[in-house]
């Protein structure tokens, strides 16, 4: 009777299934790919030993940091012991002495990857997930190295900072993409002193656009020259300093991402931008592996990659409004490549690698700009 009983409760309560048991491993990972966030990917790790060992093994990961500070910030308010750790990882790593990332929320799943290498058994229970709370929520830094050295297999990767690193008046548009490899390939910045919606604008589908004078709102017959109150009003100067400033936080950048770099042999394709939208650096696979055959020249003046000697060439606009009705007022596009490497003429196809820096309605812009008379500049290494 007791066994026919248990056989009745088995099928009026059937033991429940774990879907995800017959899912096979590359099916999770495809899924843990798409997920990408290193936070959410740091919480999937507690949820079964299982998933504790499919997760180093992703290979698109996107780490979004919070809020930057300073060393000097970090080693204030952390222990004798924790300053101690940072003092060793300095030694090991430059990117301690250049940076602190402290991701907030992340506590617990950095408590994850921290031990993906050896899976605890305590870390399966809830109850005592439970009690470890209190400790796990201590304010802690940790570098993107840190964060990322238990991920195997890392081919992509997306490091997102919470604000560009130049300060701009509201208003204004400021935004540059660079590549580099051992040093810098190429930099393109587009900027405007200010950018309006024009309600009332007249424009075709093709994306051209008509200059104005900006006092009087006429039609203005130029040939693409830079007016000669670009010189005397602090235009010019304001431009240099704009570019100056993206070539310097671009180079910060690059010498931030080298140890990540040299730790994660199977990167294919690494982007270091902001949330902002001001800035991204980019690195292709020939581009990492430059790097890791040719080390950067670092600046001696400061923690970043030594900018080499540069070819620039510029374009400026008044007044350019675009196929949507946005104007951008003072509008520069600045494309730069290092001397030594063979002068291009950014003409034709050529047009592509400027305009492709930018996302629209900025991809236009850059279109527009580059049917305009050239300047060409030359900068010295810095």
């Amino acid at each position: 009777m007791a066994s026919i009983r248990a056989d009745l409760c088995y099928k009026i309560h059937p033991e429940p299934i774990d879907h995800l048991d017959n899912l096979p491993d590359s099916l999770i990972l495809l899924i843990f790919n798409r997920i990408g966030d290193v936070k959410a990917l740091g919480r999937c790790c507690v949820v079964s030993r299982r998933f504790h060992s499919l997760v180093p093994q992703v290979d698109n990961v996107v780490v979004r940091v919070d809020c930057v500070i300073s060393d000097e910030d970090s080693s204030a308010n952390s222990s004798s012991s924790t300053a101690a750790s940072a003092a060793s990882d300095k030694s090991r790593h430059p990117i301690s002495s250049l940076f602190r990332f402290f991701f907030s929320g992340l506590f617990k799943p950095l408590q994850s990857l921290s031990q993906l290498i050896i899976p605890s058994t305590r870390r399966l229970h809830l109850s005592d997930d439970l009690d470890s709370d209190a400790e796990l929520n201590t304010v802690t830094h940790h570098s993107p190295t840190q964060v990322l050295k238990n991920f195997n297999e890392i081919k992509l990767l997306r490091i997102e900072l919470p604000t560009g690193e130049l300060g701009i008046d509201e208003g204004v548009l400021l935004q540059w993409k660079a590549d580099f490899g051992s040093t810098l390939d190429s930099c393109v910045i587009l900027g405007a002193s200010s950018v309006v919606q024009n309600t009332n604008s007249n424009y075709n589908c093709l994306g051209t656009c008509t200059n104005y004078d900006n006092s009087t709102n006429t039609a203005e017959n130029d040939n693409g020259s830079i007016p000669e109150s670009f010189y005397t009003n602090g235009g010019l100067k304001l431009r240099v300093v704009w570019t100056i400033s993206s070539l310097i936080a671009a180079s910060a950048r690059h010498y931030l991402l080298q140890p990540i770099i040299a730790e994660h042999k199977t990167l294919e394709n690494l982007v270091l931008t902001d949330s902002d939208g001001q800035g991204v650096l980019s690195m292709s696979k020939e581009q990492l592996e430059e790097l890791r055959v040719k080390p950067l020249s670092a600046s001696s003046a400061s923690k970043r990659t030594l900018v080499p000697a540069l070819n620039m060439r510029l374009w400026y606009a008044p007044y350019l409004e675009l196929p949507n009705g946005m104007v951008l007022k003072g509008a520069t596009l600045v494309a730069i490549r290092p001397s030594e490497q063979p002068k291009k003429e950014v003409v034709g196809s050529e047009v592509g690698w400027v305009a492709s820096a930018f996302e629209e309605p900025f991809c236009t812009a850059a279109k527009m700009l580059v049917k305009r008379r050239t300047y060409c500049l030359e900068m010295n290494s810095f």
